[in-house]
């Protein structure tokens, strides 16, 4: 497959729009999750719900469309799971990548986009494209003014970066 082959997704926010292009020749499996997620309008009015400046933003789960359920965010999936495809692409600035718990195999439809270099993540976790369009927009989610989350990290998002849709073609 050529490179100009891979499928793209879009992802509409409230601060723009970001383009990445996904690499199913790495990750196959997370590229057709990702997709079937996105293409039925799953990740549609989700929010970044964890943004830590100059490492990443995290979004994709389905509780972040309902405020009354904050401190549950971040805990929210699509009802399966799927299995790890690590590989040897690097986690750097712009790379989409699934977030998990400790267990390899647990990620579903929460993402996150690096805002940096994050080469400890490599290996660990499955990157599966890479900004290709919006740089700037990224920069400015990644700026996003953040205050504790109900775990105590400092990465709670003090205004809302709505999802307002991801679409793959």
């Amino acid at each position: 497959m050529s490179e100009n082959a891979n499928p793209n997704a879009t992802i509409q926010t409230t601060k723009g729009e970001i383009t990445l292009e996904l690499w199913p020749d790495v990750a196959p499996g997370t590229v057709e999750n990702f997709t079937n997620l996105a293409n039925d309008g799953f990740y549609d009015g989700t929010c970044f719900h964890r943004i830590m400046a100059g490492f990443m933003i995290q979004g994709g789960d389905p509780q972040t469309k309902d405020e009354s359920l904050e401190n549950l965010w971040g805990t929210g999936g699509p009802g399966h799971t799927i299995k790890a495809e690590f590989n040897d692409r690097p986690h750097v600035r712009g790379v989409i990548s699934m977030a998990r718990s400790a267990d390899p195999d647990s990620a579903g439809s929460q993402f996150f986009v690096c805002l940096g270099n994050a080469d400890f993540l490599d290996g660990k976790y499955t990157g599966f494209g890479q900004l290709s369009a919006g740089d700037n927009t990224l920069g400015d989610i990644g700026d996003t003014p953040v205050g504790p989350s109900s775990s105590g990290e400092n990465s709670k998002p003090q205004e809302r970066v709505e999802v307002i849709s991801i679409r793959v073609a």
